[in-house]
């Protein structure tokens, strides 16, 4: 239970803000809602607006959807002609297909963007009450015969950049390490007020990280000390805040990114690929730390579920927008037959993906 419940309150927030951000745009358009879901399966309990939408709860919380008024499938307009017939003209506003091409794309982009908003806001939030660290990073050791020492580091050369990712603060090492896709890591960095740029090759260890979980460590031997001693941790003012938000979003997105094309390429970490039983571990070990890195998590989680829902495949989000280019493109939606064939491709590499994922939760888990 300890695991499940912080899983459950972290996947029932997410899910609501990506749904939500449907609905929104949905409702801003004129565009009928029956159903605004969480979660899939039988209903638990749930109650109507007075614009008849239901709202409910159901019993497997791995999910949500928002269903549109008269829209069986918000991909395809092919038989709209058949489908304005069954509607009287009141009620053929309020259908998603009779939307304007650019409404019905932000209709469907409107999920992922919430959930950017959501890690912004979480963001603004952390670093407006509780503060951002800001101290500097100094290499105090470097491990004889480490990947460091053989790249020419020394004690006492301050770390400015990784990647050309600049390190902002002592923490953002090993984060930038770990999360680097390449075989050589490029390290900026001050030696007696002189920039140097230094090629690093990290060994890859088998380890574990700050909440006991198995992962392949990336290791480059060296150990930090704040400068001069000295912590710097401040809470900054609303627009610094902002400012920050973005960069920390942008960052994993792009990371992410980074790390999904090595895994296509055979060169990233496939092993560290999860799903739903690792997410839950995770979130139930982090909520043992305080509320703060509970709600960072969120904040990482969220971005995620936006970033994968924009991916162009057939049943995600991505993919609804990937018919619409067609449809922009070509100046009228595409075949149902053909967007029949993208659904079969995408339900194909979606269970893929949920096996792999599931097949390295149960590894991680010992199972295998």
């Amino acid at each position: 239970m300890s695991f499940i419940l912080p899983f459950i309150i972290l996947i029932i927030v997410v899910v609501f803000i990506h749904e939500y951000g449907h609905y929104y745009f949905a409702k801003k358009y004129g565009v009928g809602v029956t159903d605004f879901s969480i979660g899939f399966g039988k209903e638990l309990f749930g109650w109507n607006d007075k614009s008849g939408t239901r709202w409910k709860i159901c019993w497997i919380p791995l999910g949500g959807y928002v269903k549109f008024f008269g829209d069986r499938n918000v991909f395809s307009q092919a038989d709209q002609e058949e489908l304005l017939k069954k509607y009287s003209k009141e009620d053929q506003e309020k259908l998603f297909v009779t939307k304007p091409l650019y409404q019905r794309s932000l209709i469907v982009a409107g999920g992922p963007i919430a959930n950017f908003v959501l890690a912004i806001f979480i963001f603004l939030f952390i670093y407006m009450f509780a503060g951002k660290d800001f101290t500097p990073a100094v290499i105090d050791e470097v491990q004889k015969d480490s990947p460091a020492e053989v790249a020419g580091m020394k004690k006492n050369d301050i770390i400015l950049e990784i990647d050309n990712n600049k390190v902002e603060s002592i923490l953002d090492v090993s984060k930038l390490i770990l999360m680097s896709t390449s075989e050589i890591v490029d390290f900026k960095v001050s030696r007696y007020d002189q920039e140097l740029l230094l090629k690093v090759k990290p060994k890859i260890v088998a380890g574990v990280d700050n909440l006991g979980n198995k992962i392949n460590k990336r290791i480059i031997g060296i150990k930090l000390s704040p400068y001069n001693n000295e912590i710097n941790h401040k809470k900054l003012g609303p627009a610094r805040a902002l400012i920050e938000s973005f960069k920390e979003v942008y960052f994993v997105t792009t990371s992410s990114l980074k790390y999904m094309g090595s895994m296509i390429t055979g060169s990233g970490d496939s092993s560290q690929l999860g799903g739903p039983i690792r997410i839950a571990k995770i979130s139930g070990q982090v909520a043992e730390f305080g509320i703060l890195p509970f709600i960072s998590m969120m904040a990482y989680i969220s971005i995620s579920l936006g970033l994968i829902n924009l991916f162009p495949i057939p049943l995600l989000d991505g993919g609804h927008l990937m018919f619409y280019a067609f449809e922009k493109v070509l100046g009228k939606p595409l075949s149902q037959k053909t967007q029949e064939g993208f659904f079969r491709i995408g339900m194909f590499l979606l269970l893929t993906l949920m096996f792999f994922a599931t097949f390295n939760d149960l590894k991680d888990l010992g199972l295998f």
